[in-house]
């Protein structure tokens, strides 16, 4: 075996003469062994038909010169295909080396966002916020006041991919320095553009939505930096909403100012948070109606929270051929006593 892995020219000669004269079967499995011992060592494929020329011409020098240009032709050909070859195994090096990169820059992402649905009393809270690709552009946090309020962030980069991912990681950040005693909605997106204004390339923007709920009051404070619009249900009503709000996405303006919305939430009522990649979801080539997310919402709508989020995107994943074409995260509140 030794032997056949450090083929030279004359070994090969030698089982080429074989095989053409007796057709046996061990010539041919010494050659494939052969073969993988020149994919081992890197051996182009030009090498190996100029190796079978020379053992061609060798064998009969009175070859016709037909078929000494064909194996010229072919030799050239094979120059050719060894240096696309080389070139798109390189290729293959750099995106397994990339990929690979961007699976731990993923798996970072996912710890560093990390966030934990909190047990309010009186609160049902379901959420779910899936990738289209490796990184999620979409963001979403609780932070759980002092004065047992209850902080809601949900934002979307317009932009993907790892630089998406680390302005995420900067606003996450950035929201955990804040104190807690100052959290009121329209506070937190005044922040929150300072940093984005100093600190993201001007051609990526950050849309976010930020609420807070008061559960001894059993209010909603609310304000938006150019976030798609969510919904309040009435449960006494039986009725959707949309919640209308102002405001510049974030990193446009340094001195911009957000105005702050409040809503009474009544026992049964939701509050319904989401990105436009549940808006914006397609029906084949057709963008579905915000009206059709509704539809969806009310047909779960005697689920518990989580349950009903969760049907929700497997409804949106199979219209979609489960292939998502943008982040999607759907966040569902609901006031339960």
């Amino acid at each position: 075996m030794e032997s056949i892995l450090k083929l030279d020219a004359e070994t090969y000669k030698l089982l080429m003469k074989r095989y053409i004269e007796t057709r046996d079967e061990r010539s041919l499995y010494e050659i494939e062994q052969a073969s993988k011992s020149f994919i081992k060592n890197n051996i182009l494929p030009d090498e190996i038909v100029n190796m079978h020329i020379q053992a061609l011409e060798d064998l009969y020098p009175n070859l016709s010169e037909g078929i000494k240009y064909s194996m010229n032709f072919l030799l050239e050909a094979m120059i050719a295909y060894g240096i696309a070859h080389r070139e798109y195994q390189q290729l293959r090096e750099k995106q397994s080396e990339l990929k690979s990169e961007i699976s731990v820059a993923a798996s970072m992402q996912e710890t560093l966002l990390e966030t934990k649905k909190p047990d309010i009393q009186g609160l049902d809270i379901g959420v779910i916020s899936m990738s289209a690709h490796q990184m999620n552009g979409d963001y979403h946090h609780f932070v759980k006041g002092r004065d047992g309020s209850l902080g809601i962030a949900i934002a979307d980069v317009i932009g993907k991919g790892i630089p998406a991912a680390l302005c995420m990681s900067m606003i996450k950040y950035a929201m955990d320095s804040y104190p807690e005693d100052a959290m009121t909605p329209k506070a937190i997106l005044v922040n929150m553009n300072r940093v984005v204004e100093r600190n993201v390339d001007p051609s990526m923007f950050i849309t976010m939505f930020y609420a807070q709920y008061l559960p001894f009051e059993h209010t909603l404070r609310y304000a938006s930096a150019g976030h798609e619009p969510g919904f309040y249900y009435n449960a006494k009503r039986d009725i959707f909403t949309e919640l209308k709000t102002k405001g510049l996405v974030l990193g446009v303006t340094p001195d911009t100012t957000y105005p702050q919305y409040e809503l009474k939430i009544e026992q049964g009522d939701m509050v319904i948070l989401l990105t436009d990649g549940v808006t914006e979801c397609r029906d084949g080539e057709r963008f579905i109606e915000r009206q059709e997310v509704l539809d969806v919402i009310r047909k779960y709508i005697h689920l518990p929270a989580q349950q009903m989020v969760n049907q929700v995107f497997k409804y949106f994943e199979r219209l979609q051929d489960f292939e998502l074409r943008d982040d999607f995260t759907l966040l569902i509140i609901r006031r339960e006593v």
